[in-house]
């Protein structure tokens, strides 16, 4: 049976599952493709508000299929470079992606299962999840951005004891750390995520969509450049319809109604 990524909607948000039970919802090629497809028609679709990345079964994911892995040993390099490359590429379209996209992690969550959690804006993890960057465990190096990510969101001893020693972590402790960004019941990870979108749900798109990418840049940029962007985002925000929408309505002591 072939991994799959599966779709369906919940009042404005898009969930995407990832479905490969055979494998523990190991990720391949295939879900590469999916992912991105999946994610250029939400973004083109104004229905879709907020992204939610989860697995089924009660498993977020495995990582890489170490059979595949195996077998692409006896293959040229360039098998592998291209493979790691399509995962790159959704990694990068979740990060760029103008619009919430948050994962919804039961179960195990490990090396590139643990990097694509991490490449989302907000992650909600039951409390029995465990994650874990189990490349190392296997004689390899990290892919998906994990040390990117862990780099900038953790002290740098704490993040190269999660690389280089490859530890089971709990999402409590992870949660401590600010790098899950809720905690749930065991088996309410999708549902309190799904309660997350709703909220994003509720607030003007284009202003979520520049807050995203200001954070994006923030590390990158000097302050006088980042002052920079934030004063011309502020402006197109402010002569955006939804501006007036939202500042009468804060006025007017009612709920705005965003588009």
């Amino acid at each position: 049976m072939s991994a799959t990524l599966k779709t369906h909607s919940h009042d404005g948000t898009l969930v995407l599952s990832i479905h490969n039970p055979e494998h523990r919802n190991a990720l391949g090629p295939e879900i590469y493709v999916a992912g991105i497809e999946a994610l250029i028609a939400a973004e083109r679709n104004a229905e879709v508000r907020s992204v939610v990345i989860t697995g089924e079964g009660g498993t977020f994911c495995a990582g890489g299929n170490l059979q595949r892995l195996l077998a692409n040993r006896q293959q040229p390099p360039e098998v592998q470079a291209d493979s790691i490359e399509a995962l790159h590429s959704w990694i990068e379209a979740v990060r760029s992606f103008p619009k919430p996209v948050l994962a919804a992690v039961e179960g195990a969550c490990a090396g590139a299962g643990f990097s694509l959690a991490l490449a989302c804006d907000l992650i909600v993890a039951a409390r029995d999840a465990v994650f874990v960057m189990a490349y190392v465990n296997v004689a390899l190096s990290p892919d998906g951005g994990a040390t990117w990510s862990l780099m900038r969101q953790l002290p740098r001893a704490t993040a190269l004891r999660l690389l280089m020693l490859g530890e089971r972590v709990g999402a409590e402790r992870l949660h401590q750390l600010g790098v899950v960004s809720a905690v749930s019941a065991p088996g309410e990870a999708l549902e309190q995520a799904l309660h997350l979108g709703e909220q994003l749900n509720a607030k003007a798109p284009n202003a979520l969509a520049s807050i995203k990418a200001l954070a994006n840049d923030a590390l990158e940029h000097s302050l006088s450049r980042q002052l920079r962007e934030e004063r011309d985002h502020f402006v197109r925000n402010l002569h955006h319809p939804n501006a007036g929408e939202g500042i009468r309505a804060f006025l007017d002591k009612r709920t705005p109604s965003y588009r």
